[in-house]
């Protein structure tokens, strides 16, 4: 890659369209896999063993944090955790891309969150290309159970999304947003 051509690793990381069965990209989803395999046997750890476990792959891990196991993601080393964050078990991320969640923000069981989108063309969706957007949840928020959260979406500070939602916009500042696809049920608050 003398020319200054990105790798399709570098691609993945830009958000840019890239071929995710480059040998860089799956050495990186197999030292994840292994990786997974380890947090996910630890499940009757001590939390203080699994904190040590997150701070081995996931891109930053704040005070505090805890992502129950089983969990399941593509990289780790895109997911960015603040303070004091509550992930309960079973979540999924896919995280192609950056996925930031703030501080003191809590998380039910089950909740995916994906970075990982296709094009809408279906010929270059043959083609094998996909892409990432990013995902940013913001402090003081509160997933429910179950909710699906879609590429490109950002949850403002204190905002409430109910069990099963599926997100497929930005959720602002304060909002309570529940349904498929989720909506504002009540007055959103002041950030």
């Amino acid at each position: 890659m003398s020319d200054g051509a990105k790798s399709e690793l570098q691609k993945m990381l830009a958000g840019e369209l890239y071929h995710a069965d480059c040998p860089q990209i799956r050495a990186e989803l197999a030292a994840c896999g292994a990786w997974l395999a380890r947090y996910n046997a630890a499940l009757g750890a001590p939390a203080q063993v699994w904190d040590s476990l997150l701070r081995e792959r996931l891109g930053a891990v704040g005070e505090g944090a805890l992502l129950r196991p089983p969990f399941y993601c593509d990289y780790g080393s895109n997911i960015h955790l603040g303070k004091n964050v509550f992930v309960n078990y079973n979540c999924v991320i896919l995280d192609v891309v950056r996925v930031t969640i703030g501080a003191d923000t809590r998380i039910g069981p089950a909740v995916q969150i994906y970075t990982a989108d296709h094009p809408r063309d279906p010929a270059l969706r043959r083609s094998g290309l996909e892409s990432g957007v990013p995902v940013k949840i913001g402090s003081n928020v509160w997933i429910g159970g179950g909710a699906i959260i879609l590429p490109g979406v950002t949850i403002g500070d204190n905002a409430i999304v109910g069990a099963g939602s599926v997100v497929t916009r930005d959720v602002p500042a304060g909002a309570t947003v529940a349904g498929n696809p989720a909506g504002i049920v009540g007055a959103a608050a002041g950030g």
